[in-house]
């Protein structure tokens, strides 16, 4: 199972997934600018059928897993699982200092397109090797080979359906920087996906 685990590929799932937690904490987690996705659909089944993200997120990121791992095999579990612990064990790192940026809060339209920039490097270095930190990336890679789809618009699609039916519970005005994160990230994430340098991962 791991002769063709790469470690150069882990090596750069790492630094994705600690460029994703970094502005996650430093930005998202203090600006109240959210992604769509799974995390957009968890809040949202909660809001209309009071079923807990935790239990909700859990069965839609698993499906998502399993997914990703019926497209693309073994290899994707394993370098999933690298970004995943990664992302997990940096955020808590990060914890443990103060968010450099605590009033960035009072700047959403700043915050929106830094965060997405943090995102889109992020989860799109992680992508471009064959891994995914979350549900929302497997589930996108797995209908871009499917469908053979670039991934920023599978991504574009899915975020802004979520985004669409969240408006029956948050007001548009506070949606609308969610609106561009959501579009600008997964823009980033399918530039990042095609640079040359990351051919010689595959």
């Amino acid at each position: 199972m791991f002769k063709d685990i790469r470690l150069k590929n882990c090596i750069v799932a790492v630094i994705g997934s600690c460029i994703l937690a970094f502005g996650m904490y430093n930005i998202h987690s203090v600006s109240d600018i959210t992604e769509g996705g799974t995390l957009g659909l968890t809040l949202l089944i909660q809001y209309m059928f009071d079923i807990s993200p935790a239990v909700s997120g859990f069965v839609l990121n698993c499906l998502c897993y399993i997914l990703g791992f019926r497209t693309f095999g073994k290899k994707f579990l394993v370098y999933s699982f690298v970004s995943a612990v990664a992302f997990s064990v940096f955020y808590r790192l990060f914890e443990l200092f103060p968010p450099l940026w605590q009033d960035i809060y009072r700047y959403p339209l700043l915050a929106s397109v830094s965060g997405a920039v943090f995102v889109g490097i992020g989860v799109g270095a992680c992508v471009a090797v064959g891994g995914a930190t979350c549900g929302d990336d497997a589930l996108a890679m797995s209908l871009s080979k499917i469908m053979k789809i670039n991934i920023r618009w599978v991504y574009l699609v899915t975020d802004l359906s979520v985004l669409g039916l969240s408006l029956v519970y948050i007001p548009f005005n506070r949606i609308i920087f969610s609106l561009i994160t959501v579009v600008l990230s997964g823009q980033i994430i399918g530039y990042i996906q095609r640079l040359k340098f990351f051919e010689k991962f595959y």
